[in-house]
């Protein structure tokens, strides 16, 4: 991103041809685009590895386990682990603005931690190959979609205000079954949400793509690269958790 202040963004070194210039800068903004993207993927993929360790070890025992103690027999602590999630989140998108960097990667690290808790409970349902094989087929899933949402031309800014609306009507279709328990509704909300998340995932990448131009160089960069990856992390954990309702063999 150009510098206003800085004389050398308008002026030519001696000896450099104006093409020449044009792709050395171009160059530069496609290496620092690269490593800004890289940054987000590898703190999303480290949330979601940390995830998974932590709700694979929260499980261990079976009905035994620190798991089955909390989550099978209610209690405060269940809804406090279920919600906490949640409340981070909204945390960290409402107050981006004024927390610093080490306080949303300590917010961000900590999120993970409580989803491993609270999704310890799919190891408890599900056996373990058929989380193993959700895992793998969403994260090749994840890959194409979000290299899709880089290298395409096309502007899917359009399709935001309508996968939201269908975030928003996922949330309100879940609550109701909770009430009707309708297993056909039920496998409905899964499918729609496969297809939603998986918009989002090629939806966001194209914006985080896009947000590199405006951060790049300032002091919010290193807090977009955290929200990025909060972002990210959202869409492939929700993924698996539809996907997991069609592929998931149950213990019983």
């Amino acid at each position: 991103m150009a510098d206003w202040k800085d004389p050398r963004s308008t002026r030519q070194g001696f000896g450099v041809s104006p093409s020449l210039a044009g792709d050395v800068a171009g160059t530069t903004v496609d290496a620092g685009l690269r490593r800004h993207m890289l940054s987000i993927y590898n703190y999303m993929a480290s949330g979601v590895l940390l995830t998974g360790v932590v709700a694979l070890l929260f499980s261990r025992g079976g009905v035994e386990s620190p798991a089955a103690q909390v989550f099978l027999n209610g209690g405060l602590l269940a809804w406090v682990i279920m919600l906490s999630p949640l409340a981070i989140v909204f945390t960290m998108s409402f107050g981006q603005g004024k927390f610093s960097t080490g306080t949303l990667q300590a917010m961000f690290w900590g999120f993970a931690v409580l989803m491993g808790l609270s999704l310890s409970t799919v190891f408890l349902v599900y056996t373990g190959t058929s989380i193993a094989a959700t895992f793998f087929a969403t994260a090749g899933a994840f890959a194409g979609l979000s290299l899709f949402g880089y290298t395409t031309q096309k502007d899917l800014s359009g399709f935001g205000t309508f996968l939201i609306m269908g975030v928003i009507g996922l949330i309100i279709a879940s609550v109701i079954n909770v009430f009707i328990g309708s297993e056909p509704l039920s496998y409905a909300i899964s499918f729609l949400g496969v297809l939603i998340f998986a918009g989002l995932t090629a939806y966001d990448t194209q914006m985080l793509k896009r947000q590199y131009d405006y951060v790049a160089g300032t002091e919010f960069a290193g807090k977009a690269i955290v929200m990025g990856a909060l972002n990210l992390y959202l869409d492939f954990i929700n993924m698996f958790l539809f996907l997991l309702r069609f592929m998931g063999a149950s213990r019983d």
